[in-house]
């Protein structure tokens, strides 16, 4: 009767720390919510480059809320009639904000652009006066007469309408294929629902803390950073619940009271768990060492995100899984004196066993193969266009394109030079620039004047950035000038995130390997996992590179693609190397190194396979929003984590332990037995 009430009360505690959890976090999603923020002109450009200067200057006219649209009135290549030009003309004068300046004709004759001012205090409002705008072009013209409309404002918009509902989108993606890949891990219709309810409800509080922690200390973050964040949350708790429940089925085998077992289960997976969640922090935080504002946000929020999912793993899904009984685990429900995954013949024990076989093999064939794939990194061209950075181009873009045909390349959107000085001084020196095809007066006010320059290279072209070079070189000697715009703004992003590589690469490197030290007290085994992740990373870049250009029709990767894809990859695949040799040192203590290396491998094989084809299709999902630069750091990650999960961890580093032998943990000793003469590999 005691027993009884002792397993009741245990069951009710249980059931009272997964409840209680839950409520509070429910309340913390209910009653806080997400932090709010307004987007700021500087968030996406370099810190102290000259753009954000320039930027930071036109904050400070009076007008510093406006913007401009451009209206495009064309017909199909062919020259406007004279019906045309007295429609586009009654239009312009009552255009929503037009000032009564008259529409500017191309040389050609085949088109027509009207400048309308937009003054709104934030984003949104200003997207409902370019829609505004776009309803009164397209009203009732001749036909065969079309209205476009592109510029400043119209591109802001046209970026903030195509993140509406997308983040949604990526949750439900998200969220449908964890379901999907826990049933198949599972093959249980019940088991599924309990890591996915608890890496769910992570995910919405790490969005809420996170989103307020960056509030807190006014750290920038955007629309594609709480994207981000919901991916990594779904993908590296719901790698953490497999680790946990593979570990916890497995001591089900070993115990009749599945308390115990759970606790087991918690004791020998919190080690490898906090390491990896140590790890990932670790490497994401170096994204605040960046000289954009948004990438610090999404470091900073990526660190959060992790430390609340490797929480609720750890402390929320434990007595979830313990309310339940073993029938949780329904049609296959592991039962007392079952045997182990370390001591079975599964089809990992048996791969190990090849590798065993022949490992000096395995390294070579695979660094060939890895090899082979890295030599596409060596084609790779950085730098997206304004017109690249969309999946599918928003009407703002192809006004651009058309507008390009018929005026100045730059004429929707100028390069724009701030000055505190002598205004006519400046002008004169820009006019006086090479590259430059004219240049206005367009604002001036508290001691700022702002004078926009045409330049005649079409956008994102060399002859365009050679243009705002020729500008800044004019204007070196005027006190108090600057000289922003899209172009100056994309040549300041190409050197700061070449800046932001060479600094946070070899850092993150540095810290993973230390901490990693630190983690095994191992010199030899940390340096071998770095070395095959950097090796899966620049494979992964390679491969990816071929894709883009042979697949998806990409040109180009964006500036931060690279960083965001190695930050993410390193971090996240050093995870797995840490559960299999975490679990190897283990089986070593008992077994030898050798045999050690092969137990874990059987042990750990199955989960995580699962986990990182998990991750890989989570980090695919990405696509599900409109940037490239979101596809092509998912499609990276996609393939270097199945390139680390399927490759570097079943093969590589198995193989590379196993001719070391002891040597790979060294200075530690794991093994308490010395490794005996190898029975011969069991046939395959």
């Amino acid at each position: 009767m005691s027993r009884l009430a002792d397993r009741l009360t245990a069951r009710w505690w249980a059931g009272l720390i997964a409840t209680i959890a839950l409520l509070a976090s429910g309340t913390v999603i209910g009653l806080v919510g997400d932090a709010d923020r307004t987007p700021r002109v500087t968030d996406t450009v370099a810190a102290g480059a000259d753009s954000t200067s320039a930027a930071e200057l036109r904050e400070r006219l009076p007008q510093s809320n406006d913007s401009t649209a451009v209206v495009l009135f064309s017909r199909d290549g062919a020259p406007l009639t004279q019906e045309d030009r007295t429609a586009i003309a009654e239009r312009a004068a009552s255009l929503p904000g037009a000032t009564g300046m008259p529409a500017v004709p191309s040389e050609d004759g085949t088109a027509a652009l009207v400048v309308v001012p937009v003054s709104a205090a934030n984003a949104p409002a200003a997207a409902d006066v370019v829609g505004e705008i776009r309803t009164a072009a397209k009203a009732d013209l001749p036909e065969g007469l079309s209205a476009q409309v592109t510029g400043p404002a119209a591109i802001e918009a046209d970026l903030s309408a195509v993140f509406d509902g997308a983040n949604v989108r990526l949750l439900i993606t998200t969220a449908s294929i964890v379901a999907i890949l826990l049933v198949v891990t599972y093959r249980s219709p019940i088991l599924w629902l309990i890591p996915l309810t608890v890496v769910g409800i992570a995910d919405r509080v790490a969005t809420v803390v996170a989103t307020h922690t960056l509030q807190l200390f006014d750290v920038a973050w955007d629309e594609s950073t709480v994207g981000i964040l919901s991916v990594l949350v779904f993908g590296a708790g719901t790698d953490y619940a497999l680790l946990l429940i593979s570990r916890y089925r497995d001591e089900l085998r070993r115990y009749a009271d599945r308390r115990r077992a759970m606790a087991v289960a918690v004791s020998r997976t919190a080690e490898a768990v906090i390491s990896s969640a140590s790890t990932v922090v670790l490497g994401v935080l170096t994204l605040a060492l960046s000289a954009f504002p948004a990438t610090r946000g999404l470091g900073v929020a990526s660190a959060v995100g992790i430390v609340v999912a490797a929480a609720f793993a750890l402390l929320v899904l434990p007595p979830a899984l313990v309310v339940f009984g073993r029938w949780v685990f329904w049609p296959k429900i592991p039962h007392e004196g079952e045997p182990a995954l370390a001591d079975s013949r599964s089809v990992w024990r048996r791969i190990g066993d090849v590798v065993a076989a022949r490992p000096r093999t395995v390294v070579a064939v695979s660094a060939a193969a890895l090899f082979a794939m890295s030599l596409g990194a060596l084609g790779i061209n950085t730098g997206l266009s304004v017109s690249d950075q969309f999946l599918e181009k928003p009407e703002a873009i192809t006004a651009s394109e058309r507008l390009a045909e018929s005026f100045p390349a730059s004429a929707a959107d100028p390069a724009i030079v701030m000055t505190t000085g002598d205004a006519q001084a400046v002008l004169a020196a820009v006019e006086r620039a090479d590259g430059v095809a004219s240049a206005k007066v367009s604002a001036q006010g508290n001691g700022v004047t702002q004078i926009d320059a045409v330049l005649s290279g079409a956008p994102s072209t060399d002859e365009a950035r050679q243009g705002v070079e020729s500008l800044r070189a004019a204007v070196a000697g005027q006190a108090g000038t600057h000289v922003g715009g899209t172009e100056a703004a994309a040549l300041d992003t190409a050197e700061a995130s070449a800046s932001d590589r060479a600094l946070i690469l070899p850092l993150i490197l540095v810290l993973v390997l230390v901490v990693l030290m630190l983690l095994l007290r191992s010199v030899v085994a940390p340096i071998v996992l770095v070395t095959t992740v950097v090796a899966t990373f620049v494979a992964s870049l390679g491969l990816s590179w071929v894709l883009f250009t042979q697949v998806f029709g990409f040109q180009r990767l964006d500036d931060t693609a690279p960083l965001y894809a190695f930050v993410f990859l390193v971090a996240l695949g050093v995870d797995y190397n840490i559960f299999l040799v975490s679990r190897a040192r283990e089986e070593a203590r008992d077994h030898g190194a050798r045999q050690g290396m092969l137990r874990g491998l059987a042990a750990t094989g199955g989960v995580i396979t699962s986990a990182g084809i998990l991750l890989a299709a989570v980090f695919a999902v990405l696509g599900v929003l409109p940037l490239v630069v979101l596809a092509q750091v998912g499609v990276i990650i996609c393939v270097g984590v199945l390139l680390d999960t399927l490759v570097v961890r079943t093969l590589v580093v198995p193989a590379i332990a196993l001719i070391l032998g002891d040597r790979f943990w060294w200075p530690r000793r794991v093994s308490r037995v010395e490794d005996q003469v190898e029975a011969a590999p069991q046939p395959v």
